[in-house]
């Protein structure tokens, strides 16, 4: 068990690593109201998360420890709604209720989507 959580929390410390990396990339490049890297890095947590979970589902390709790693510890680590959860709340304090209805909105949709796809994707190839 001891091994399993040093596993997990390996792969939440380059997650987490990683998502303030990402988000300050895009925040970089990109100014606005809405939280975009944030919303980048859902989107790209839940791509990740698909494309892994599709390996694991294809049978020998993943131990239980790797996609232990890579699904709990890197994508849980990676993704941000305790972020997302907090930039909705200071929309909603700010009154702009038209950007945190598009921000939730946009978030649950377009990460079903990407989760789907990268799914899609592993079980294509």
């Amino acid at each position: 068990m001891l091994r399993l959580i040093f596993i997990i929390g390996t792969g939440s410390f380059f997650g987490g690593v990683s998502r303030f990396l990402t988000t300050r990339l895009v925040q970089n490049y990109f100014t606005s109201a809405f939280p975009l890297g944030t919303f980048a890095v859902n989107l790209m947590g839940c791509f990740l998360i698909g494309i892994f979970y599709g390996i694991s589902e294809k049978g020998n390709l993943m131990s239980a420890e790797w996609r232990m790693f890579l699904t709990v510890g890197f994508c849980g680590g990676f993704t941000t709604f305790s972020a997302f959860a907090s930039e909705n709340l200071a929309l909603l304090k700010d009154s702009d209720f038209f950007w945190a209805l598009m921000y939730t909105g946009a978030s649950i949709f377009f990460g079903l989507m990407a989760t789907w796809l990268g799914n899609l994707l592993i079980k294509l190839f």
